[in-house]
């Protein structure tokens, strides 16, 4: 018995089961990839600026 493992939490990269998608399921599965990635990016900017800007009321809290 040969079973097909799906492995899930990479929906992040786009996989092609099939011989290769048609146009418009071509599209749809690249336009989600983006949101993806530009929800990430934002994730990580506001991670950045999250991380930047408890340093300075820290120092200011501690000066004060």
């Amino acid at each position: 018995m040969h079973g097909h493992r799906h492995h899930h939490g990479h929906e992040g990269r786009l996989r092609f089961h099939r011989p290769f998608p048609n146009r418009q399921e071509l599209l749809a599965r690249l336009e989600s990839y983006q949101r993806d990635l530009e929800q990430e990016v934002a994730d990580v900017a506001d991670l950045i600026e999250h991380l930047r800007g408890n340093d300075q009321p820290q120092q200011a809290t501690q000066t004060v």
